[in-house]
């Protein structure tokens, strides 16, 4: 696990920092333990009484003035934490893909942190955190190409392959993954992190069969 932040990010957002874990893993479809914690998170929002604020969290306030920072509107480019709490927020389901997938998507919501994660076979030499430079492009996850330029991203020896915004299909997680990297995103320092980095491990022991775990705070 060979994960660090760029100066030129650190100069930009000198807050940031990075909870990384990687693990071995089972992918399966999440179980019915798995899709009621992420009902009693949803829950737990909208009976706040204003589910809106959740939006105005010290966290996502962070996450949009740092995409402002490196030159992003952040109305138009969200962090994916912000984007899921949107869908909850408007009464909408959130996707269901795998109990991976979903583990990472019920962490995200918990901490208001975006939260990278890739399949470690198709990662190529250290992974670096910086700002997405002119003309870099991929194909987000379900989505259409996504421009890089001006977001944070990150990347390996073969380039960018993902972001607080979108992840590319090039190293997405699939039933076939076997070892995951997830990066937890904080824009706003690294205090929590070894809280939620511990919680994801938790609940991928709990729903993914984790093992072999190791956890590192990078700032």
């Amino acid at each position: 696990m060979r994960v660090k932040i760029d100066p030129e990010m650190k100069r930009k957002c000198p807050a940031v920092a990075l909870g990384c874990l990687s693990a071995e893993i089972l992918a399966a479809p999440a179980s019915p333990s798995l899709e009621n914690q992420f009902r009693a998170c949803a829950a737990k929002i909208l009976a706040l009484p204003d589910p809106k604020a959740v939006l105005e969290s010290r966290e996502i306030l962070a996450t949009r003035a740092a995409y402002k920072a490196l030159g992003k509107d952040p109305a138009r480019y969200r962090g994916s934490a912000e984007a899921l709490l949107r869908r909850i927020i408007g009464g909408k389901e959130l996707p269901r893909v795998s109990n991976v997938v979903d583990t990472i998507n019920l962490l995200s919501v918990e901490s208001r942190l975006s939260i990278g994660l890739y399949d470690l076979a198709r990662l190529q030499g250290e992974v670096v955190f910086r700002p997405g430079r002119a003309g870099e492009t991929y194909k987000g996850i379900g989505k259409y190409d996504l421009n890089l330029e001006g977001l944070p991203v990150f990347s390996d020896d073969a380039g960018p392959h993902g972001s607080p915004t979108s992840d590319s299909e090039r190293t997405m997680v699939t039933g076939e993954t076997r070892r995951i990297l997830a990066i937890i995103i904080s824009f706003g320092g690294a205090a929590n992190l070894e809280n939620w980095t511990a919680r994801l491990s938790s609940l991928l022991a709990e729903h993914a069969a984790a093992r072999n775990v190791e956890a590192l705070i990078v700032t």
